[in-house]
């Protein structure tokens, strides 16, 4: 198995990742989170047990996507920590495109993944902006 800080696969895995977000197709984002998970932010934090659980935690983004009109969101990786064999800390600032191809202000958040024969997954996102 490659090591979870492998960029390449980081890269592709955070594409998916926010290709699924600015669709809406919740059963991507599901797929992308590894269970148990969680979010935590500076005022709430919760976690899921089911790709249920996420899908439906997800479903309040689409409509902020749509009423920004936002279409596309690249991943920019600025830091890998290699925690373990199967655990990596990425840091991630969102940058975000709307339909008339002008960028709109991301986000930052740092995501713990896990890293096993299928892939990376998320196991804790921590907004940090």
């Amino acid at each position: 198995m490659q090591a979870p800080t492998d960029l390449d696969r980081l890269t592709d895995f955070f594409d998916r990742y926010g290709s699924a977000l600015t669709r809406g197709d919740v059963a991507g984002i599901a797929g992308c989170y590894a269970l148990p998970g969680m979010v935590i932010a500076d005022s709430y934090s919760f976690t899921f047990t089911s790709p249920a659980a996420v899908a439906l935690s997800f479903l309040g983004a689409a409509p902020a996507y749509n009423e920004q009109q936002i279409v596309a969101a690249h991943a920019q990786l600025r830091d890998v920590q290699q925690l373990s064999t199967a655990l990596a800390m990425v840091e991630v600032e969102w940058e975000y495109l709307d339909s008339l191809g002008n960028a709109v202000p991301g986000e930052s958040y740092r995501y713990l993944l896990r890293c096993d024969a299928a892939g990376p997954r998320i196991t804790t996102v921590i907004a940090t902006r």
